[in-house]
C-alpha cells in the first residue's frame, strides 16, 4: 500500500469515530432523529472505512501462483461493501425517521447538539478535499469513492442542521423530514458507489483519453508503423492492455520482437497501466 493511501485510510477511521462519538451523544440527549440518522451515517463511514483499509492491503500484494495478475480486484470489493452497507442503513433511518414523523417524540435541542452538524460539515469538508487528492495520487477507486461519501456526509449533515434548527424555532416536524433526507441520500450515495465499483469489477473500459493515450504512445515507438485491435479493461483499479501494432513485413524475427518489448516497456510507464499484451502484424 503506497504511504499516501495508508495515511488516509487511518485518518478516516480515526476522523468518523471521533465524529461518530460526538453525533451519537448529541443525538442521544437531545432526541433528536436527524441526528441520530447522520449519527449512524457516521458508523456506516466507519466500518465502510475499516473495509477499504482490509481491501487495499491485500489489492497491494505482489502477483502469486494463484493469483498471476495480482489481487488489484480487492480494492473494488471496499466500494461494493460501502455500498451495501448504506442501502441497509439509509432504509432503516428511513422507517425510524418517517415512524417518527407520523408519531412524534419529544425533542431537545441545546447548544451541543446546534453544534455537532456545522463541526462535522467543517471536518468532513476537509476530508473529502484530502482523499480526493489521495486517491489521484494513489490511483485509488476506493479512496476515490471515500471522497464522494465525505462530500455526501457534509449534505447529509446540513439537513441535520436544518433539522434540528427547525425544532429550536417551533417547527418539529422538520426534524424527522430531515433524517428522510438524509436516509435517501445515503441510498443514493450507496448506489452511485456500487455501480462504479462493479464496473471495475466487470471489467469496464478506460475512458478515451486513457484508450487514445495507449494508441499514441505505442505509435511513437521506433520501428511501428501503426496499430489496429486495441482492447483495454480495468482489473480493480488497475489497466490491462491489448494491442495489434504494425511493423515491417521485411524485418527479422528477431528485430520486431525487439520492436514488441519497446512497445511493452512504454506502455507499462503510461498511469493506471499495469500489463500489456502485444501482438505483432506484419505489413
Amino acid at each position: 500500500m503506497k504511504p499516501i493511501a495508508f495515511k488516509a485510510s487511518l485518518l478516516n477511521i480515526v476522523g468518523n469515530t471521533a465524529l461518530f462519538a460526538i453525533k451519537i451523544v448529541a443525538g442521544l440527549a437531545s432526541g433528536s432523529i436527524a441526528l441520530l440518522s447522520d449519527a449512524m451515517n457516521s458508523l456506516n463511514d466507519i466500518a465502510a472505512s475499516i473495509a477499504t483499509f482490509i481491501c487495499m492491503k491485500v489489492s497491494a500484494k505482489s502477483a502469486d501462483e494463484e493469483h498471476p495478475f495480482g489481487h488489484a480486484r480487492a480494492e473494488p470489493i471496499a466500494g461494493i461493501v460501502i455500498a451495501i452497507l448504506a442501502g441497509i442503513l439509509g432504509f432503516e433511518m428511513g422507517r425510524e425517521s418517517i415512524g417518527r414523523f407520523i408519531i412524534p417524540r419529544e425533542t431537545t435541542i441545546g447548544l451541543f447538539a446546534l453544534s455537532v452538524p456545522v463541526i462535522t460539515i467543517v471536518v468532513k469538508f476537509f476530508m473529502a478535499r484530502y482523499f480526493r487528492r489521495a486517491g489521484e495520487e494513489a490511483n485509488s477507486p476506493a479512496l476515490a469513492a471515500t471522497a464522494v461519501d465525505s462530500m455526501m456526509d457534509v449534505v447529509v449533515s446540513g439537513a441535520a442542521l436544518i433539522g434540528i434548527i427547525g425544532v429550536k424555532l417551533g417547527y418539529p416536524t422538520l426534524d424527522p423530514v430531515a433524517g428522510i433526507v438524509i436516509s435517501v441520500w445515503i441510498i443514493y450515495t450507496g448506489y452511485k458507489i456500487g455501480t462504479e465499483n462493479i464496473d471495475y469489477l466487470m471489467g469496464r473500459a478506460p475512458k478515451q483519453d486513457v484508450i487514445d493515450s495507449i494508441k499514441r504512445t505505442a505509435e511513437r515507438v521506433e520501428g511501428v508503423t501503426g496499430s489496429n485491435t486495441l482492447r483495454a479493461h480495468y482489473v480493480g483499479s488497475l489497466v490491462h492492455v491489448e494491442i495489434h501494432i504494425e511493423v515491417d513485413g521485411g524485418l527479422s524475427t528477431l528485430r520486431s520482437h525487439d520492436i514488441c518489448e519497446a512497445v511493452r516497456d512504454a506502455l507499462l510507464e503510461v498511469p493506471q497501466i499495469n500489463e500489456a499484451f502485444i501482438h505483432i502484424d506484419p505489413v
